[in-house]
């Protein structure tokens, strides 16, 4: 083994004795909130886990995935409950709009799950002088939504606040999902062997409202990927019962989640470069900004991790739903290092694929 090995294998090795001391433990050394506290990467984690967590612990919420799994007293019967807030700047952007992906949002939030999405609830949160027309643009928007996802918005609440204490409009929903089997797809569950798939191009959300926001003068058609995706994930679950985790790939991107399965399952993850779809005006956007579009988020994208020996059928399966048709295997599970991620460059060289660190792209969602 030449020098230049034996130094990659002990850095590796140096990489993996770190992750696994820090496992488990959060490091929040911040005297305030930033930002990157809030752009689902490492700094969100530490303050979540550092902090929040550890103060509101208990087993259900001590899971960390995207909805809380509640059993129901003297019943098989199973209910999934989430809740998210949208801070999106600008409200309005190529694609869609703040009040969209507050609905869609939390209705993908409870699809990964595994549970039909039933009622939502909506909190408005109204600065003062906000224009009372573009607000009912938006409540439209949502009922369309709700509608063509199948969920009903059932309650809510609205506040005002002064000119200047909020930006125009902030929205917070949450949401109620049904189980109709025992099914678990939770980070926890990726095991060595499994394979990967995204179920299509990432970045176009994260792109779209970075051109709205900063009148950027590139000339593109990048739109959001907002959508519902409890019918293609319908669509999945039909085709395979060899599913063993989902998640939507969010703030932070297709890096930090599987980062985050990686690190819950104690697995390693390793994915191809050149398996990975991204648009090439997306791709093109990200080198002139200076983004990996592998950290940037998405609001109608998710990753799969499926049984080797159904991960044909399950992207057949995606391939065949027309919000699927993209679907792809980007990568495999492997036994270790536990807890990292690989990417395997089309140059054919692999570097170390982390969690979004900082905040390019705030208030994204």
């Amino acid at each position: 083994m030449t020098e230049k090995f034996q130094t990659l294998d002990k850095a590796l090795e140096n990489l993996e004795k770190g992750r696994r001391a820090r496992k488990g433990k959060f490091y929040l050394k911040d005297k305030t909130i930033t930002l990157s506290h809030g752009s689902g990467g490492t700094a969100s984690h530490n303050l979540i886990g550092g902090m929040i967590g550890k103060i509101f612990s208990n087993p259900i919420l001590d899971k960390m995935d995207d909805s809380a799994i509640l059993p129901i007293n003297g019943s098989d019967t199973r209910l999934a409950f989430t809740t998210d807030s949208y801070v999106v700047s600008p409200i309005f952007f190529p694609g869609g709009n703040i009040g969209e992906i507050a609905v869609n949002g939390t209705v993908n939030d409870l699809a990964v799950s595994g549970a039909d999405p039933l009622w939502i609830s909506v909190g408005l949160i109204l600065e003062e002088g906000f224009l009372i027309a573009e607000l009912k643009k938006i409540i439209e928007s949502m009922q369309a939504a709700a509608e063509k996802a199948g969920v009903h918005i059932v309650t809510g609440d609205t506040k005002v606040v002064h000119r200047g204490s909020a930006d125009k409009i902030f929205i917070n929903t949450a949401g109620i999902g049904i189980f109709q089997d025992q099914i678990s797809l939770s980070s926890l569950n990726a095991e060595p062997g499994d394979k990967v798939l995204l179920s299509g191009p990432i970045g176009d959300h994260g792109i779209a409202v970075m051109l709205a926001r900063e009148a950027l003068d590139i000339e593109t058609d990048i739109q959001s990927d907002t959508a519902p995706l409890n019918g293609l994930i319908h669509a999945l679950l039909d085709a395979t019962k060899a599913v063993h985790c989902l998640k939507d790939a969010t703030r932070g991107g297709v890096a930090t989640v599987l980062n985050e399965i990686a690190l819950n399952s104690n697995v390693a993850i390793a994915i191809e470069e050149d398996s990975v779809p991204i648009r090439p005006e997306v791709n093109g956007a990200c080198e002139i900004l200076g983004l990996d579009p592998l950290t940037i988020a998405n609001e109608g994208r998710f990753i799969a991790i499926v049984a080797s020996e159904d991960a044909e059928t399950a992207v057949r399966a995606l391939q065949n739903h027309p919000q699927g048709s993209e679907a792809c295997i980007i990568g495999e599970v492997l036994e270790e290092p536990e807890g990292m991620v690989f990417l395997r460059t089309a140059l054919g060289g692999h570097r170390v694929l982390d969690m979004l660190v900082g905040d390019p792209l705030p208030r994204i969602c």
